[in-house]
């Protein structure tokens, strides 16, 4: 009976090493674990005593699965099955039979798991895969200065492999409180806008926007600019990404009523539309691990109503402190040319304070 339970033991020990995961290294060194992924450079693989150990593909001598794989072969079709070794082959068993893959074309390899999850980013719901942060900054003063100020901002971005939606907005509020102050607010304005990019080639990519600004002291109830055009991916890596954009516009904005001083006649409402062109460039840039620089600059000359132009440029600097909280200073400028009466050409907004991040 004992020697029964001795070979029971080890026939179950054979057993249970021959259903494992084993990656057998060019030194004789053998791992043993669950392969999650590999991208043709590095082998991942779980194991209980180590946690993911990233493996040199190049440093690999042999590899066996009994779990299926999904492995790519050298013309981008994706097969699944168990894997194993043979001479400078990895095989891969489907239900189909046998597919050879040479070891040193081996690109993709993913668990069921990472292949459901690489599918699942194919075609993402709306709600998910967004990624972005809350912006909130508040002063308050009381004594000889009686003021307050007010600024939110909000950016959020849903990239996928075929497309882009990206969104933002920023709000200043301030008012000077004191009883003999005129006028009671001196900044309220509120800008944002809505782009989507869609790929239609590795570089290229068609896209429209949105940019929207209304602004009380310039009796700017909206101004709307609607764009669309063709972008171009100049900088597309993990640490920088570079976009040039031109297209076309269609700009309205309407007015309330802009008083002047005495004697000159108050301007009443009025609205206009205008064609324009849209020349641009987008930069995010991450500045080691934790801070994001980003940028954007729009130019959008007036093809009619006398001509003249307007330019929109935004730039931040945020720093994260934690997982989900952060610092963020950003700059804002609206230009326009030829701007109604009793306007300056010029509004510019510096912002700083907290940030919130979130993902989904």
């Amino acid at each position: 009976m004992k020697n029964l339970a001795l070979v029971l033991s080890a026939a179950l020990f054979v057993s249970l090493s021959a259903s494992a995961e084993q990656v057998t290294l060019k030194n004789g060194d053998r791992i043993t674990g669950t392969v999650v992924k590999s991208d043709g450079k590095t082998l991942v693989v779980k194991t209980d005593y180590a946690g993911e150990l990233a493996i040199s593909w190049a440093s690999i001598q042999d590899l066996s699965s009994d779990k299926k794989l999904f492995v790519a072969t050298p013309d981008k079709k994706m097969v699944s099955g168990t894997v194993a070794t043979q001479d400078a082959d990895l095989v891969v068993t489907t239900g189909q039979g046998a597919v050879h893959v040479p070891k040193a074309s081996v690109g993709v390899i993913r668990s069921e798991s990472e292949e459901a999850a690489y599918q699942a980013s194919l075609h993402p719901s709306l709600s998910h895969n967004w990624a972005g942060g809350l912006n909130f900054g508040f002063a308050l003063a009381r004594g000889n200065s009686q003021t307050k100020n007010l600024n939110l901002g909000f950016n959020a971005v849903r990239p996928t492999n075929n497309d882009k939606i990206s969104m933002y907005a920023n709000s200043v509020y301030s008012t000077n409180d004191k009883s003999t102050a005129s006028p009671h607010v001196t900044a309220q304005t509120i800008f944002g806008g809505i782009r989507y990019d869609r790929n239609i080639a590795p570089r290229l990519f068609v896209f429209g926007a949105g940019d929207f600004l209304t602004d009380d002291l310039q009796s700017l109830d909206l101004r709307s600019i609607i764009t669309g055009g063709l972008g171009f991916h100049a900088i597309k890596n993990d640490h920088t990404a570079l976009d040039f954009l031109a297209g076309a516009n269609y700009t309205r904005e309407s007015y309330g009523i802009i008083h002047q001083a005495v004697p000159l006649p108050d301007v009443p409402a009025h609205t206009n539309t205008f064609a324009g062109l849209t020349l641009g460039d987008e930069l995010n840039h991450k500045v080691g691990k934790s801070s994001l620089f980003t940028q954007r600059f729009y130019y959008y000359p007036n093809l009619n109503n006398g001509g003249g132009y307007r330019t929109a440029l935004d730039a931040s600097f945020s720093t994260k402190l934690n997982k989900w909280l952060g610092w963020q200073t950003g700059f804002s400028d609206r230009y326009t040319s030829n701007p109604a009466p009793t306007n300056l050409k010029n509004d510019v907004l510096f912002t700083t304070g907290l940030n919130l991040t979130f993902t989904h």
